[in-house]
């Protein structure tokens, strides 16, 4: 893993790089030569706008909050490096109408108090938008900050169905590139039920995250006329949770369903192998992370998990943002999907700035255009045409999902149909 950023830092990045997309670019003016050429492979997508020097050369600053040490600091440092490697591209072709943008960093450490501390330090800091929270609980402590100060937050990673629907759509100030639980959970269920694993036992941590998921995926399988056969609630950190998997297996579960976001999840999984009960594991996009892969080893093998990115190259635009996250960071992405999000999330938030044509970037202004303003933009995970709106906060739909796999301590496909369904971009639907 990359060290993490330290915790509070302003960033300009300005460092090109290599790579092409031969993809349509929307039809605007020319914004710059280089784009126009091509030479920058994300920054060519960006919609051609003429330069103007509004408000000087002065930065357009964003916010970013997230775990980049500490718990969670293993999906948290790529989503950082995701938001890093956009602002990078978009920097070398001149940011926003001539400004720099400039990333004001804070570390959150997943701890929902002092996310709800530098969430104030960061607009006291003028920023114009934020882009963050990996973990669901600590951004449910600090969302009414954001919503108060009627300050844009892109949150690309806290899965949390709360985190969205706090709030009356058309009044939030709460956008999400990520899928959120409520569409995580049936697709999941769909999916085991159709595989004839109907006996769910369900170990959920006492964190929000847990909490919420917990309540999603009791109401999937409710849709599917089915109650957990047990359930299993624990602290995040504990070691041992064997008689919780003996009374799971003694009530005739015949898959276990997590939902945890740490190394709790491997716990699990070694506890399961410890009892020789081969049962399958089954969870949101958290056993896709190294907490799991790591923790479990072995114990691992064939976990399904949703996904909304795999990282295999399989069209330009994911191969170029695989390559260029490679060789930015010099190793592979430790959790893909926290990457790729982050990187669509930022050229997202840029997007809706090129809406806005006086160059006034208020909170205001920019929700407007973040709601239906903005040119589609051709992303990594997913093609966003319309991608908000007033009545609709959540940029991903269940089209977009595929289900991922443990297979040789790497996420690969679970169907071979979903690998050739995710060479064809999904749209919302």
């Amino acid at each position: 893993m990359n060290p993490a950023t330290p915790p509070s830092i302003a960033l300009t990045a300005a460092t090109p790089r290599a790579g092409r997309r031969r993809l349509p670019l929307p039809a605007w003016t020319a914004w710059s030569a280089l784009a126009a050429a091509g030479v920058l492979a994300g920054a060519a997508l960006l919609p051609r706008v003429a330069h103007a020097q509004v408000g000087g050369n002065a930065p357009a600053r964003i916010g970013v909050v997230g775990p980049f040490t500490g718990p969670s600091a293993d999906f948290g440092v790529p989503m950082l490096n995701g938001i890093k490697l956009a602002v990078d591209e978009i920097n070398a072709v001149g940011g926003y109408l001539g400004r720099p943008l400039e990333l004001v960093i804070k570390d959150d450490r997943a701890d929902p108090d002092q996310g709800r501390k530098v969430s104030q330090e960061l607009l006291a800091e003028k920023v114009v938008a934020t882009i963050g929270f990996c973990n669901t609980g600590v951004a449910l402590k600090a969302i009414d900050l954001f919503q108060d100060a009627k300050s844009p937050l892109v949150v690309p990673c806290a899965t949390g169905t709360a985190v969205t629907a706090k709030y009356p759509a058309p009044d939030s100030y709460i956008f999400r590139v990520q899928a959120r639980d409520a569409i995580q959970a049936p697709f999941l269920v769909d999916d085991i039920v159709k595989r004839g694993w109907d006996k769910v036992a369900i170990f959920a941590d006492k964190t929000g995250y847990g909490e919420g998921g917990y309540n999603d995926v009791v109401a999937a399988l409710a849709a599917k006329n089915l109650k957990p056969v047990h359930v299993a609630r624990f602290d995040l950190g504990v070691k041992d949770l064997t008689a919780e998997l003996t009374a799971a297996r003694n009530a005739g579960a015949n898959v276990v369903y997590s939902y945890t976001v740490g190394p709790e999840n491997a716990t699990i999984a070694n506890g399961k192998k410890a009892l020789g009960w081969k049962v399958p594991q089954v969870g949101p996009w958290p056993l896709s992370f190294p907490f799991f892969l790591e923790g479990a080893k072995d114990a691992a093998e064939g976990a399904l998990m949703v996904q909304t990115f795999i990282a295999e190259p399989s069209n330009e635009r994911r191969a170029s943002f695989l390559s260029s996250y490679t060789r930015k960071y010099q190793g592979k992405v430790a959790v893909p999907m926290a990457a790729a999000n982050a990187y669509d999330a930022t050229y997202l938030l840029m997007y809706s700035f090129l809406g806005i044509r006086d160059g006034n970037l208020n909170g205001k202004a920019i929700k407007e255009s973040l709601e239906g303003k903005m040119k589609t933009y051709y992303g990594v995970v997913t093609t966003y045409d319309k991608p908000f709106s007033a009545q609709d906060k959540d940029a991903i739909t269940r089209n977009m999902l595929v289900m991922g796999m443990v297979k040789n301590g790497a996420i690969t496909f679970a169907y071979p149909e979903d690998a050739k369904r995710n060479l064809i971009i999904q749209r919302k639907q």
